[in-house]
């Protein structure tokens, strides 16, 4: 009886939209920083040698940001608490994004760049854990949906930061560390969650119940599967479509991106509240990868831009509400429910991973087979992660 009327209890709608805002935070702080002012900044004090000192901080960055996301989500389970730490990192991830413009070589600003990694992942990583002690799984679906919303609201934060009205570094800076803010601390001050302490359940003796560990090692290598796919498309889909079509202005590359992050916004949505009502947690996201595959098949067969525009488009939709959803249903998997954030931390690996791996396989692919087989092998990989989904149990 106990058990059916914790499964009847339901997260607020209100908390759930919260969280989403600032599990999108995140993605605010990092996307146009990373992608767009970083790179501007490192341009400054590099000179000639930019692009080797970017590849430097970003490999440094991947570490630190795998490491804090791993001890900083353990530290949050032995404390008990996750408010704190959301907070704390928070705070000093904006103060050292504002330190960015204070760095006058670019060791300085390398150094910068890896302790705001560590103190992003001390926000992140406990606010991941957050999540899990506070949905339960009838509801993980639909979380997973609105966390969608994370890399739309990234690229549209990249969009206003660079308007013309917004034009020094300082100003820039200044801009995102605001929407930070005004992201992450509602949830924090005005969320109200339900407590859902049956997510933390022990069993008669006194020992937390624990899961079986196969379905999140599946779980884990299907997402850095599909990862790797999507890093290669984040760093080189510029290239791509400029050897597909060399007159497609950037204007109309980063239009196709930010529409393909849009249209999975409400497909997301639509297929975790499926997942969640007819209790299939793991069928979207099965669909979702095979999609994945096909788009990347597309991709590598396309000869003009029209085609490609489309495969990237199904590939890009198929890809980004993989990712939402499986960040809401790896939480259902987790074999240990007091060590949810360290185990959280080794998942965020799989983002930090393929950063890794992807330069190495393009470079020994692109240059003398072309993108088409490069394609071809990441289609291959997404493949893989469907039969390693279809595989698991309805009920992991």
């Amino acid at each position: 009886m106990a058990a059916d009327e914790a499964a009847s209890r339901r997260q607020s709608t209100r908390f759930l939209l919260l969280y989403a805002l600032a599990s999108a935070g995140g993605a605010i702080a990092y996307v146009p920083f990373l992608t767009l002012l970083l790179p501007a900044r490192m341009a400054e004090l590099a000179g000639a040698a930019d692009v080797e000192w970017l590849g430097y901080s970003t490999f440094l960055g991947a570490v630190a940001a795998s490491v804090g996301g791993i001890v900083f989500g353990w530290l949050s389970d032995r404390t008990g608490g996750r408010r704190g730490w959301i907070a704390a990192g928070l705070l000093l991830a904006i103060l050292l994004l504002l330190a960015v413009p204070l760095a006058k070589d670019v060791t300085a600003l390398v150094a910068i760049i890896v302790a705001w990694q560590l103190a992003l992942n001390m926000m992140l990583g406990p606010l991941a854990a957050w999540g899990g002690d506070l949905v339960p799984d009838g509801q993980k679906g639909l979380l997973g949906g609105l966390l969608a919303f994370s890399p739309a609201l990234g690229a549209w934060s990249g969009a206003l930061v660079t308007l013309p009205a917004v034009a020094s570094l300082e100003q820039r800076l200044v801009l995102i560390a605001a929407l930070m803010a005004l992201a992450i601390l509602p949830a924090l001050l005005a969320g109200r969650p339900q407590p859902f302490p049956e997510l933390m359940r022990r069993e008669a003796d006194g020992e937390v119940a624990r899961r079986p560990v196969q379905p999140a090692v599946r779980m884990w290598l299907a997402r850095l599967l599909v990862q790797i796919a999507e890093a290669a498309l984040f760093a080189y889909l510029y290239f791509w479509f400029r050897s597909i079509d060399p007159a497609m202005g950037d204007n109309e590359k980063a239009g196709i991106f930010s529409l393909a992050l849009t249209i999975a916004v409400p497909v997301a949505l639509l297929a975790g509240r499926w997942a969640d009502r007819n209790n299939r947690p793991f069928a979207p996201l099965i669909l979702a990868a095979a999609l994945s595959s096909v788009g990347l098949f597309g991709m590598a067969v396309a000869g003009d831009a029209a085609s490609a525009k489309a495969a990237y488009l199904g590939f890009g939709i198929a890809t980004t509400a993989f990712l939402s959803l499986h960040s809401g249903q790896m939480l259902r998997v987790l074999p240990r429910p007091e060590r949810r954030g360290r185990d959280l931390g080794f998942f965020n690996l799989t983002n930090t991973i393929p950063s890794l791996i992807m330069p190495w396989l393009t470079i020994s692919l692109v240059p003398s087979f072309g993108f088409g087989t490069l394609f071809l092998l990441l289609a291959g990989l997404a493949g893989c992660a469907v039969l390693l989904l279809a595989t698991l149990p309805r009920r992991a």
